[in-house]
C-alpha cells in the first residue's frame, strides 16, 4: 500500500502497487467502488501482467481518506489523482478506468496531459444524466439533497444497490459519495464526451454488448476512439467477463491499436 497527500489539508490518496516495467498502468474504479477489488485480477492477468500497476482509490473511496471539506467535483478528483501520480513519479501512464473513474480519467487527460499516454474507458459516463429518485447509482443518489442523504437516505441506497455494490460503497464517505454522484450527473463543461473527442492520445471505450450500439459511436470512431462491445456482461465488465475484458484491454493497449472495433 502506498499513499500521497493530495490536498492542502494533507488528505491522502492510497493505492496498491504492483512492480513492473513502464509505462505504468493506472486502474481507476467507479462510484462507490475500490480499485483493488475491481481490478486486481485484470492487472495480474497473463495478457496484462508485467507493467508497473497502480490500483488507485479516489479520494473519499476505499482505502483513501474521506475529507468532508473536499468538493468531489470531477475536476477535483482529477487534480487529486494527478497529485498522487506525481508523488508516485508516474508520467505517460496508461489509464484503465471504469464508470465514474472513466469520467475522472478523461478530465485528468485534458487537464494534465503529461500524465496520460493512453485511455481505456470501461462503460464510462460521458454525458450529464438526469436525477431519478428511487434508482440505483449516481442518478438516484443525486436525487437526494446532501442533508437528506447523510442523515439517513443512504440506507435506502444501501437497500437498492444490493450486497455486492454495498460491500465497497460502504467504505466511501457519505459526503464523498453524494457529492461525487451529484457532480457526475452534472458533468463537466465541455462535457466528458466533448473532451474525449479532442484528446490527442490513443483512446478505447469498452461497453456491454447487451446494451446495443453505444450512443454517439460514429462520432467517437471518427475521432479515433476504438469501440469494443463485450459479450456476456453488465456494467461491471471486468467482474462479469474477466477473460474477454483482459483480452479487450490488452488489444486496446497494443501499440498497433487503431480506431476499429467490434465484439469479442
Amino acid at each position: 500500500m502506498h499513499s500521497a497527500a493530495v490536498t492542502a489539508e494533507g488528505d491522502h490518496i492510497r493505492w496498491v502497487e504492483l512492480p513492473g516495467r513502464d509505462p505504468a498502468r493506472v486502474y481507476v474504479h467507479g462510484l462507490g467502488a475500490t480499485s483493488p477489488a475491481y481490478f486486481t485480477a485484470t492487472a495480474v492477468h497473463p495478457l496484462l501482467a508485467g507493467h508497473r500497476s497502480l490500483l488507485v482509490d479516489l479520494l473519499g473511496h476505499g482505502h483513501s481518506d474521506r475529507p468532508t471539506t473536499f468538493a468531489y467535483t470531477l475536476e477535483d478528483h482529477a487534480d487529486a489523482l494527478a497529485a498522487a501520480l506525481r508523488t508516485a513519479d508516474v508520467a505517460g501512464a496508461e489509464l484503465v478506468a471504469h464508470s465514474m473513474g472513466g469520467s475522472v480519467a478523461v478530465v485528468l487527460a485534458a487537464r494534465h496531459p503529461e500524465l496520460v499516454s493512453r485511455l481505456v474507458l470501461v462503460d464510462a459516463n460521458l454525458d450529464p444524466l438526469p436525477r431519478v429518485p428511487g434508482t440505483s447509482g449516481s442518478s438516484g443518489i443525486a436525487a437526494y439533497t446532501e442533508e437528506e442523504f447523510v442523515s439517513g437516505a443512504w440506507r435506502e441506497v444501501r437497500d437498492r444497490v444490493g450486497a455486492h455494490w454495498w460491500s465497497t460503497m460502504r467504505l466511501a464517505g457519505l459526503e464523498a459519495l453524494h457529492r461525487s454522484a451529484t457532480h457526475l450527473v452534472r458533468g463537466t463543461i465541455p462535457t466528458m464526451r466533448e473532451l474525449l473527442l479532442t484528446l490527442p492520445i490513443p483512446r478505447a471505450f469498452l461497453h456491454p454488448e447487451a446494451d446495443g450500439t453505444f450512443p454517439g459511436s460514429a462520432e467517437l470512431r471518427a475521432s479515433g476512439v476504438l469501440l469494443t462491445a463485450i459479450p456476456d456482461c453488465g456494467h461491471n465488465i471486468m467482474l462479469d467477463n474477466p477473460e474477454a475484458f483482459a483480452r479487450a484491454v490488452s488489444e486496446a493497449l497494443a501499440p498497433e491499436a487503431g480506431p476499429t472495433g467490434g465484439s469479442l
